[in-house]
């Protein structure tokens, strides 16, 4: 049957017949004939020919699979059944068809696939034409061109199909073509995207296609959830191709030109999306549009993860660098003017976030030397659009730390390239640097008045103070002066650059011009604020406005330093006009006064005692403060108006802040983080009013009073804003991850909020919160303040250093140490806040820095804190007090503590068996040391404690006897060794005492030591066991004493008893008085009044101690030698070179003296003979500490009874016999006042004077001729003891005002001078006394304090009234030592000792009559009377004085001001060489007298040219006596 006979059989109507279906028509055909294999093939054959005849090859392109279960009829007839028969069928049925078409059509069948391919392609993209434009396929979209590449894969497979040819035909329609199909037919290899960008031979129409598609891609990267990760991998894939081929290292340079196209393509591409983005952004855009859309997601094709495959290349980072150029170089059309002018626009806080985003993203890559160099470099060879390239300083330096010291070293570069070569562009660029670096605060840059000044204002300057120089820098900032802000203006007039005096002209030309151009923007110098911050930029503050600020601030630091602010001191002098029109009406603004003065009404009252309120201003105000109290309700109505206009500001921070929070709290805004961080700042300064505050806030050290911290109302609302916010987010972070995974915020937080000028109004309520309000926070609160205390430690290195107190410490605290002092232990309640703050602050630690290195770690936490929480883990917890048995849970008990109900203790304990932390304590600085835990148990104190009195005592025998005294001292311990135990425990009560006249003790304290409350048990327990007389002794003392410490008498009578050390010696120094010495060592020596008294208080403490201590301390055991006298060395040294220099009147107190006589006797008692062992040890004082002998004699009165009842108790013999010369030499002395028949003085001489001495200060006689005349028959060393220890009572009269009056003593003294003068017996050799001395002169320096010997010129000249001149001038030494002792006198005077001598004595006001100048003058007239009548021998001994008997001066000038003005005298005179007085000044061998003489009258010429002319002139009469007499003419 032929074909058109079959078609007729199928179709054809016959009568009554059913129109059949081709597959009936088939099987029907089977059934009736059965074809052999050749007509099987013939009918398959034929089929092939039909289909082909009448086939669509677009259409069959296109074919999809069957639904699932049914098969294709074709698939049927062909009896295919095996797996992948369709697929097979498919493609042979596709390939056989096309080759036929293509054998028709004469055509490469390569060819015609590809363009029947390309036509699929496009009909499959535009299957959705109706849409508005898309670049993302649908899913129907998507399975019809998944089964189209599985043709084309087919046909490539089979050599059937060209890429070259369908890449051309599908530019042909590149206009239907959707990104989606070019970037599938990418990554399913079909044909490469380079492929297919290089086979277009217009690369402007490829690019101008491209950059059209991916503008829309960016807008839908936001779409639904399938379309969005298509997106973003599509988006992926095509940025990482430009960036890896764009930007390749080296290029393949071919003979073609193709090769180099594609580089081209994605160069041009990726320049014009940013040209495209960065424009969009100027236009401005509303968030959530189309194009706000596009450009975020272009923006954020920068972040690292886009790279990871491709970072190992250089591409990425020359990709990067290429697009900071072309930010930074796009569109230039600002000018230098424009960019002066605007730049206050540009911060960080003003640049929007997608900018400043851009940016950061672009530092990730590039590290701070290469962000510099290559801004540097961009700014040198190109021009650049100043806002691109100042806001990106600004990022810079904001972001990134390190860049700081690079951008200053940057802009040095700038100025010294400028001045080499005059170069106008370098100077711009630095300028324009340093002002926008210096917007961002101290915290990123200097200030650019500290920048200015620090640049200019000196010889070092880049402008050399050179001519040249100078001129071009005044020309530079004149030509800025029309487009100055005022600020800058002020800055320079009022920090001037250096300039020499010749070219003043030109400094004074531009500070003309710039004050006339403040003048013309209506802004005055003169009515500047006092605490004016010239970096700021903002805008000029009204006066009165800025005069209430001055107020304000002038108030706070009154409040810190309790004086009146240096700023309105000198603004009463130099800025009258303002401090009386401005600052003083805003001081004395009427109000209702408070009943208990505040700081402001003290400032008020301090001024006007100084004389800064004119008095009728004053009267006014008071007469309206009464006003204003008569009428409350007048005054509350202006009270609240301040609130109200803080209403906005507050506001907006609110904003601010929670706008923050969601930025923390949504992972996908992280990148916004720094830029909202900015914003809060700024927002948080219109809100404290801080843009106008002082200059360096910043680098100055945190005042601080603990006691009493106190915060204005707007400053506590916006503080508590801020650290509310921290806290919130901190709680709000870590319930959706630990700390670890919380990101930086938390640093940067603190770093840009605290780092601020917040500081100080933060540490005020923290104090307030933590040390006054402490159990009244929440767990929550705790949490939150610890870890902003942990960041603060991160940032220690950027913040100031804390003084806390108004006596604050010279050297501040770090404000990480300062929570130590926020966080006492001495109650239950103090405690258990400080171990909550401390569990929270070691478990945020911990966690937060687990994965960083140790050193991190150890910088964010306090040892302090960590101190204290192993200090009240072994008080609290018996569980610490065992060895560790260390745990390993998950990790630290972070989670738990951020539930609302926290068990504090749980967590506590929990965190001590950590790891971790064990290991920490075992770090350098960490560990709880013995010297800790004696300072911390101190400040318990036992009525608030949480341990009862046995649980105290057992805690602390525990923690001395178990825990310190065994462990070795490198772990904080004592070795075992008890002496160490007892030292330290010394010096820590003596800290105590120190600590406790500092700013924070008690009032109403019951301190043992000195006002401290603390734990007494230490120190308290009156009774030892192995001292039962101690207790009695205690109870006759003041109440201060009854509480000394029994713990270290115990541990100090464990020590003597027990066995001497094995390798040392048996006398040895004693363990106290190495303490003592080695603290008084450590003080500042000299003889300023500032550091006296620091050693008289730390003698006084020292004093306090041994007392405290059983008396065996002063007197040792017995020696090992014999005699066996008791062993006193230590005791005798300290009384030389310490008490010594304290005592009064030649004598210790009575105490001390008791103290060591009872020592004294009990060590004889236990010697085997008391007498020989007491008298051994008083000969020594003779010679060894004669001052212990005189202290005895002074309060004999009082020590005799005790001691006759102790000698009694431990021998039935007599006294000893030195102790009986004590006793002679009192009834000696009483006799001689008695008038009595004055028995001979026993010996030594000198004590005998020094008992008739005490015994007329204790007669208080107005004359002691007549008993001065019953001791005739003496021998001269009593009388010329006697007048020495006058002497020094003269002094000690001037020295203390309790002392008998200076004229009194002065009469005494000239009693004992007249009977010496009258008995012919020389006592000027006791004003040559030195220490090499032997004998008496020896013995009496050691009674002597130090500087009252050295006033023993005071003491010369004030008997001058009194000398016999006749007797003096036939003295070989008088001239000798009247010329030393004026010497020394003017050396006194010069380094203001005698003004305070005069002063002390005077009651504090000066006498008219007998001042040091006056016995200066008197001095001085006295030698020019004498010198002439001085033998010729006298001036052998002048020359004897070397140049070390001389008064040093540390100035010439202020010698010469204060000596010859003071005289009235004029004089050409040499600079002073070299004078020191000091005791014992004179002696040493003699010289060549000639030479020595020439030296005097150096010296003297320096002090008074007068005495030198006469001194030379009387020599030179004696030397030539020929010269100086009358001629004889005949």
């Amino acid at each position: 049957m032929s074909a058109s006979q079959a078609r007729a059989a199928v179709s054809g109507p016959g009568p009554g017949g059913l129109r059949r279906s081709w597959a009936e028509l088939l099987e029907g055909r089977v059934r009736r004939q059965k074809l052999g294999p050749e007509g099987e093939q013939k009918v398959k054959e034929s089929a092939l020919r039909l289909l082909r005849s009448h086939l669509n090859l677009g259409d069959l392109v296109l074919e999809v699979e069957a639904p699932p279960g049914k098969q294709l009829c074709l698939s049927r007839w062909f009896d295919c059944d095996s797996p992948g028969a369709h697929s097979d069928l498919s493609c042979s049925l596709i390939g056989s068809a096309l080759r036929d078409r293509a054998a028709r059509l004469g055509v490469p069948v390569a060819v015609l696939s590809s363009q029947v391919v390309a036509c699929g392609l496009v009909r499959v993209c535009e299957a959705d034409a109706g849409l508005p434009p898309q670049v993302l396929l649908s899913p129907e979209q998507r399975k019809k061109l998944s089964s189209l590449f599985e043709v084309a894969e087919n046909l490539s497979a089979q050599n059937m199909f060209s890429r070259l040819s369908f890449c051309q035909e599908l530019w042909k329609v590149q206009n239907s073509l959707l990104l989606e199909a070019v970037w599938r037919l990418h990554v399913q290899k079909i044909v490469s995207l380079q492929e297919l960008l290089e086979s277009r031979a217009d690369p402007c129409a490829v690019v101008a296609w491209l950059s059209r598609d991916l503008r829309l891609l960016c807008e839908q990267t936001e779409a639904p959830p399938p379309h969005a990760a298509v997106a973003r991998a599509v988006l992926a894939d095509f940025v990482q191709m430009f960036v890896l081929r764009g930007f390749q290292k080296n290029a393949d340079v071919r003979g073609n030109v193709e090769p180099e196209r594609m580089p081209q393509v994605a160069v041009a591409v990726l320049e014009r999306m940013l040209a495209s983005a960065l424009e969009a952004l100027a236009a401005g855009m509303q968030e959530g549009s189309p194009a706000h859309k596009a450009v975020s997601c272009w923006f954020g094709i920068f972040s690292g993860h886009m790279y990871r495959s491709i970072i190992s290349t250089e591409s990425p980072k020359r990709f990067f660098c290429h697009t900071l150029t072309q930010i930074l170089t796009h569109k230039p059309v600002l000018k230098v003017s424009d960019a002066i002018q605007m730049q206050r626009d540009w911060s960080f806080a003003r640049t929007p976030p997608l900018l400043s985003g851009l940016y950061r993203r672009l530092f990730v890559i590039l590290s701070p030397e290469e962000l510099v160099g290559h801004l540097q470099e961009v700014l040198e060879t190109q021009e650049v659009n100043w806002q691109h390239m100042l806001s990106c300083v600004s990022t810079l330096v904001t972001c990134l730390p390190d860049a700081q010291q690079l951008v200053a070293g940057w802009v040095a570069r700038l100025l010294a390239r400028a001045f080499e070569s005059c170069d106008l562009d370098s100077m711009v660029s630095a300028f324009l640097v340093a002002r926008q670096a210096a917007l961002e605060g101290p915290a990123a840059f200097p200030s650019y008045a500290a920048w200015f000044q620090a640049t200019f204002g000196s010889t070092r300057g880049f402008h050399g103070c050179s001519r040249k120089g100078l001129v071009f820098l005044f020309k530079f900032l004149s030509d800025l002066v029309p487009f100055e802000a005022p600020r800058y203006l002020q800055v320079h007039v009022l920090h001037p650059p250096l300039v020499p005096g010749k070219y003043r002209t030109l400094l004074s030309d531009y500070v003309a011009l710039a004050r006339t151009r403040l003048a013309d923007l209506k802004v005055s110098i003169e009515n500047m604020g006092l605490y004016e911050d010239l970096s700021s930029v903002g805008d000029i503050m009204e006066p009165h406005s800025r005069a209430a600020r001055d107020v304000e601030k002038a108030i706070v630091v009154f409040e810190h330093t309790g004086k009146i602010p240096v700023a309105v001191l000198e603004a009463s002098i130099f800025r009258r006009s303002y401090y009386l029109s401005h600052f003083l009406p805003a001081l004395l603004t009427p109000r209702v006064l408070p009943r208990v003065p505040d700081s402001r009404e003290a400032l008020v009252e301090s001024l006007r005692r100084a004389d800064k309120i004119p008095p009728s201003l004053y009267s006014t105000y008071r007469q309206a403060c009464c006003t204003a109290g008569e009428k409350p309700e007048d005054a509350a109505l202006g009270r609240e108006v301040e609130p109200s206009c803080a209403e906005e500001p507050l506001g907006l921070l609110t904003a601010a802040l929670q706008e923050l929070r969601a930025s923390v709290m949504a992972p996908t805004r992280h990148d916004a983080l720094e830029a909202q961080m900015a914003v809060v700042s700024d927002r948080l300064c219109s809100a404290l009013g801080l843009g106008e505050d002082s200059v360096g806030v910043e680098e100055a050290p945190v005042q601080l009073s603990i006691r009493a911290p106190e915060l204005r109302p707007r400053e506590q609302r916006v503080v508590d804003l801020v650290l509310t916010s921290f806290c919130q987010n901190l709680m709000a972070a870590s319930s959706l991850s630990p700390p670890d995974r919380q990101g930086p915020w938390a640093s940067r937080f603190v770093r840009t909020l605290c780092g601020r000028r917040l500081l100080p109004a933060v540490l005020a309520r923290l104090c307030q919160l933590l040390r006054h309000q402490g159990p009244s926070l929440g767990a929550s609160h705790v949490l939150g303040l610890a870890a902003l205390a942990v960041h603060l430690g991160e940032s220690r290195s950027a913040l100031p250093e804390v003084c806390v107190g108004p006596s604050a410490p010279a050297r501040g605290l770090p404000v990480p140490q300062l929570f130590d002092s926020l966080l006492p232990c001495g109650t239950r309640e103090s405690s258990a806040l400080c171990l909550k703050f401390c569990t929270a602050a070691i478990s945020y630690s911990l966690c937060k820095f687990s994965s960083q290195s140790h050193d991190v770690l150890l910088s964010c936490l306090s040892p302090g804190l960590i101190k204290k929480f192993q200090f009240i883990m072994f008080r609290w917890f018996s569980e610490a007090r065992d060895p560790p048995s260390w745990e390993d849970p998950a990790g630290p008990p972070w989670r738990p503590l951020c539930l609302p109900a926290v068990d504090w203790q749980r967590a506590a304990l929990c965190l001590w068996k950590q790891r971790t932390l064990q290991e920490l304590l075992k770090q350098e600085g960490f560990q709880l040391t013995y010297r800790d835990w004696l300072q911390l148990e101190l400040e318990v104190q036992p009525e608030a404690d949480s341990l009862s009195d046995t649980e105290r005592q057992e805690f602390q025998q525990w923690a001395i006897h178990q825990h310190f005294l065994p462990a070795p001292s490198g772990a904080g311990g004592c070795d075992g060794d008890l002496e160490v135990a007892c030292t330290t425990l010394v010096d820590v009560l003596m800290d105590v005492c120190q600590s406790s006249k500092n700013y924070d003790h008690s009032q109403n304290s019951d301190l043992v030591l000195g006002g401290c409350t603390g734990n007494r048990d230490i120190f308290s327990r009156l009774q030892a066991p192995c001292q039962p007389h101690l207790g009695a002794l205690l109870r006759k003392r003041p109440r201060d004493f009854c509480l000394w410490p029994c713990l270290l008498q115990e541990m100090a009578a464990d020590l003597e008893q027990g066995p001497a050390p094995p390798g040392h010696a048996v006398a040895r120094e004693h363990f106290l008085f190495g303490v003592f010495r080695r603290r008084l060592q450590a003080l500042a020596g000299g003889w300023d009044v500032a550091s006296r008294l620091q050693r008289q208080r730390e003698l006084l403490t020292c004093k306090r101690v041994l007392l405290g201590l059983p008396p065996s301390v002063l007197v040792g055991g017995p020696r090992a030698e014999q005699p066996a006298d008791p062993n006193c060395d230590d005791f005798f040294h300290w009384v030389n070179s310490e008490l010594r220099n304290v005592s009064h009147g030649g004598a210790l107190t009575h105490d001390v003296t008791a103290h060591f006589f009872r020592g004294l006797l009990n060590a004889c008692a236990r010697s085997r003979d008391p007498s020989l062992a007491a008298d051994l040890t008083l000969t020594a004082c003779q010679t060894q500490c004669p001052l212990l002998l005189t202290s005895a004699l002074l309060w004999w009165p009082c020590l005799e009874p005790e001691l006759h009842r102790r000698w009694g108790r431990c021998s039935r013999s007599p006294l000893p016999a030195q102790l009986r010369r004590l006793q002679e030499a009192q009834h000696f002395a009483g006799s001689v006042l008695s008038r009595l028949v004055v028995p001979p003085a026993p010996g030594p001489a000198w004590l005998c004077a020094a008992a008739l001495h005490f015994a007329i200060r204790r007669a208080r006689k107005e004359s002691i001729g007549r008993e001065l005349g019953q001791l005739d028959g003496q021998g001269e060393e009593l009388l010329v003891s006697l007048f020495f220890f006058s002497l020094m009572g003269l002094l000690s009269s001037h020295l203390t005002p309790q002392a008998v009056s200076s004229p009194k003593a002065l009469d005494i003294c000239a009693e004992v001078l007249g009977r010496l003068q009258g008995r012919r017996i020389s006592w000027l050799p006791l004003f040559q006394l030195t220490e090499a001395d032997a004998g008496l002169g020896r013995t009496l320096l050691r009674v002597a304090p130090d500087h009252q010997v050295r006033l023993l010129p005071v003491a010369f000249y004030s008997l001058l009234s009194y000398f016999d001149e006749d007797a003096l001038l036939q003295e070989d030494a008088f001239l000798h030592v009247a010329v030393n002792m004026y010497l020394k006198l003017i050396g006194l005077f010069v380094a203001g000792e005698t003004g305070t001598l005069w002063t002390v004595a005077c009651g504090g006001e000066l006498r008219a009559q007998g001042d040091p100048v006056s016995l200066i003058t008197d001095a001085r007239l006295f030698l020019l009377r004498a010198i002439p009548r001085c033998p010729k021998r006298s001036f052998s001994h002048v020359a004897e004085v070397k140049m070390l008997t001389l008064v040093s001066f540390k100035s010439t000038s202020v010698f010469h001001m204060r000596t010859l003005d003071t005289f009235g005298k004029r004089s050409i005179w040499c600079p002073a060489r070299g004078i020191s007085p000091g005791p014992g000044c004179l002696g040493g061998s003699a010289g060549s007298n000639t030479r020595a003489f020439l030296q005097l009258l150096a010296a003297s010429g320096d002090c008074d040219p007068d005495v030198s002319a006469a001194l030379l002139h009387r020599q030179q009469a004696l030397l030539h006596p020929d010269l100086h007499q009358e001629p004889r003419l005949f």
